[in-house]
């Protein structure tokens, strides 16, 4: 293991703009960089811990070996489903480059896609099966509908929400009764 004060400790916040996007603070968060335009105009960019958590990573910030491969940029604002419908994007996700190579952004991707309802090993599937044939049309920025090989299904992309929709809690179990006898049927009545 490291010795105390070897090992670097990643604060989102302390982070320059060019090392935010697709980094892992210390305490396993990812790091999100945002724009705020200044009241004379000027933009101004900060990098904050988002509410992300990274799979199984800490303390990282993404290669530019990975950025490249996985046809990122470096300043990618904030984090949301609708970059994977950036035409040629899951191309380079699913190239053995990124996906093999760049765990954390594949791990990214991997639940931004599911969030959708996406499976991004699917894709990567659907996209070797149609060899090496351009695939921009798959994700449709328009519709945003990604067709499947095989039997057509279509899968709509939602824009992302602003926050996670809550699933529907089940009713609550009211007990009317402690006994078992099953409650009395009133006869239908016959005309």
């Amino acid at each position: 293991g490291f010795a105390a004060g070897e090992e670097t400790i990643i604060t989102c916040e302390k982070l320059e703009q060019g090392a935010c996007a697709y980094a892992v603070s210390s305490t396993g968060k990812r790091c999100v960089l945002e724009k705020r335009v200044k009241r004379g105009g000027q933009e101004e960019y900060n990098c904050r811990t988002s509410e992300i958590e990274a799979d199984k990573l800490k303390n990282w910030v993404e290669t530019d070996d990975c950025i490249k491969s996985c046809g990122l940029e470096r300043k990618s604002l904030g984090i949301s489903s609708d970059t994977l419908l950036k035409p040629g994007l899951t191309r380079h996700l699913c190239s053995t480059q990124c996906y093999d190579a760049c765990p954390n952004v594949v791990d990214l991707y991997f639940n931004l896609a599911a969030g959708e309802g996406v499976s991004l090993p699917k894709l990567c599937a659907a996209q070797e099966w149609k060899g090496r044939r351009e695939l921009t049309a798959d994700i449709k920025s328009s519709g945003g509908l990604l067709i499947a090989p095989g039997p057509i299904q279509a899968m709509r992309y939602m824009v992302a929400p602003a926050s996670p929709p809550v699933p529907e809690q089940p009713p609550p179990l009211r007990r009317e009764t402690d006994s078992f006898a099953p409650e009395p049927i009133s006869p239908l009545p016959s005309y």
